[in-house]
């Protein structure tokens, strides 16, 4: 019996999205990848189709639907081979927040433009000295009457500068548990004092808009907390669980794409008057690796059920982020070798899939970290 259990409305689901996707997102990849940015129009287009936020409930303009939904747009969108609409990042780890912690007013006000694709979001945890070790951020909010004034500097931001919304991590500087400092805030784009940065150009990911952050005198009203104060990490805690899941639910898919190409691949190229398929060491390593995406499919399936129980996986999600990720390295690896030459050529997609994999060991928090969480909560 199959872990997850699809629903022919899940079918139907990912059917319109896969044919959605190969008419209005794959053929644009290429001239997004060059540009480093995904144009607003494709948000708007997801956001009409119902493929953004779905999980949103009714009374705030959404559909109300279950995670598997999200799952489905993850692996699909794996499946277009480029990084640039990160909706994933979007509807599952930014919206959530919102719909957890923002108030009523806030949520009416924010999230039927989360859900047409109106309003783009984005995270800021990360900064220049403090990556994994949230307690360590040095981006301040200080109470000032009525509003908060933010000081600080954000890096290494998805969606950076499309963004219309973001959800930002800063601390009251005289709190001095370090932990309790720590709290969220909504911040608009066109807030006075808050400027985005120039985009990153990075070995991978070339048309995702990661950006630095700067905010200067930045003033908010002190309603843009998400929550009570000195809750923040707490908050952060919480939902890292189903951050994680996601990036180990896109590595299982992109482990299971590059494998898909490579095979047919394999099948296709000749060497020595017969397909690189027929090769005993090429039938090994794509068994070896279709094994390991296999297992890692299995893992990811239980979670994904277990997480929608609303069961705490906190240990297993980290264990499966630092595992998966590492197993998607490795099978893109021996893909590549497998492709030879053409494998380091752009014009394969394997080329683009193995060095966007790459990160995916360290953006949500560093694999050494995901070990160091499972060895806390294992007593070690």
């Amino acid at each position: 019996m199959e872990i997850l259990q699809y629903t022919e409305e899940h079918r139907m689901f990912r059917d319109a999205l896969r044919r959605f996707l190969a008419k209005e997102i794959t053929p644009h990849v290429e001239e997004w990848e060059e540009a480093g940015i995904v144009p607003r129009e494709a948000w708007k287009k997801m956001g009409e189709q119902g493929f953004l936020a779905m999980g949103v409930p009714e009374e705030y303009g959404g559909l109300g639907a279950d995670f598997l939904y999200s799952v489905i747009v993850t692996e699909e969108l794996i499946r277009t081979n480029h990084s640039g609409l990160a909706a994933s990042l979007h509807t599952d780890i930014v919206v959530p927040y919102i719909i957890s912690f923002a108030t009523e007013e806030q949520k009416h006000k924010y999230l039927p433009g989360c859900i047409s694709g109106d309003i783009i979001t984005a995270i800021a945890m990360t900064e220049p000295n403090a990556g994994s070790d949230l307690a360590a951020i040095r981006t301040t909010a200080v109470e000032s009457g009525d509003e908060l004034i933010i000081n600080g500097q954000k890096t290494f931001i998805s969606n950076g500068i499309n963004c219309d919304l973001l959800v930002l991590a800063a601390r009251d500087p005289s709190t001095e548990n370090p932990h309790a400092a720590v709290d969220l805030f909504l911040v608009e784009a066109a807030t006075p004092g808050f400027e985005k940065g120039k985009r990153i150009k990075k070995v991978g990911w070339h048309s995702q808009d990661t950006a630095e952050l700067y905010f200067t005198d930045c003033r908010i009203p002190k309603a843009n907390r998400l929550g009570d104060k000195g809750t923040g990490f707490l908050k952060l805690m919480q939902k890292l669980q189903q951050e994680r899941l996601v990036c180990a639910i896109g590595a299982v898919a992109a482990a299971e794409y590059m494998l898909e190409i490579t095979i047919q691949y394999c099948k296709e190229r000749t060497a020595f008057g017969r397909p690189l398929s027929k090769f005993q060491n090429t039938q090994f390593e794509i068994v070896e690796m279709s094994t390991e995406a296999r297992l890692g499919r299995t893992f990811v399936d239980k979670l994904i059920a277990d997480h929608m129980e609303g069961k705490d996986i906190v240990v297993d999600v980290s264990m499966a982020k630092y595992w998966t990720t590492e197993m998607a390295s490795r099978v893109a690896d021996r893909c590549v070798q497998l492709f030879g030459g053409y494998g380091y050529c752009e014009e394969y997609p394997i080329a683009r899939a193995w060095r966007d994999i790459r990160v995916t060991r360290i953006f949500a928090g560093t694999n050494e970290i995901m070990k160091t969480i499972a060895a806390r909560f294992m007593g070690l």
